[in-house]
């Protein structure tokens, strides 16, 4: 988004014909990641397994708990989740595998067989910085050219997933979590997720 917003403000200092050359680069490259790994933050991707991988992340030794990394991923903040699924609803649709953070009831959400579970005890929301905008489109969708489901960022592939950053002791090491993060913690093998006052621990 950063790099975005630098590309268009430097290319309204220039002519229209080399404007119009640098968004349809940026087009092309946008189409070319649709269907290709992504490693954020780092220069290659350790396994074939992966859409998505963050810097930082150790191997798949157990033991190999060792990273320096700080940076988690955050989840998106809602305040309709009772409504998800209604039909003709915007956010109908909802395929097992999404996670929210439910500015209602305050947890992390996800998405099961049909029915939300709360993942995270209740939180605190008041550093939720709100979003003012609309919704346009539909989503970034990655691993594939299209899919049904719905979502600010849909990971759609046969035989890739997300690999969660993975951060050695959460609750000591990230400095103001923000409410909706969730990493791997390499300390205790478990998903870690903040509420907005604790770190909740799944395995």
């Amino acid at each position: 988004m950063v790099l975005y917003g630098t590309v268009l403000k430097e290319a309204a200092t220039i002519n229209s014909t080399h404007m119009k050359k640098t968004l349809l680069l940026m087009a092309i490259m946008f189409i070319f990641t649709l269907n290709a790994q992504i490693g954020i933050g780092k220069t290659g991707i350790s396994g074939i397994g992966s859409i998505i991988e963050f810097d930082g992340n150790t191997s798949n030794v157990l033991t190999d708990n060792t990273t320096a990394n700080k940076k988690g991923l955050i989840l998106p903040a809602v305040l309709d989740t009772p409504n998800f699924g209604a039909a003709g609803s915007a956010t109908s649709n909802v395929q097992n595998g999404t996670f929210i953070f439910d500015r209602l009831t305050k947890k992390v959400r996800f998405y099961e067989n049909s029915a939300w579970k709360d993942m995270s005890d209740e939180g605190n929301i008041l550093t939720l910085v709100p979003f003012a905008g609309s919704e346009i489109g539909k989503g970034v969708i990655i691993g594939a050219s299209s899919s049904s489901a719905k979502g600010v960022l849909v990971l759609e592939a046969a035989d890739k997933a997300l690999v969660l950053p993975h951060i050695l002791n959460p609750d000591l090491t990230v400095i103001n979590p923000y409410p909706g993060m969730m990493c791997y913690d390499t300390k205790s093998n478990s998903i870690a997720i903040f509420d907005g006052i604790n770190w909740n621990y799944w395995k």
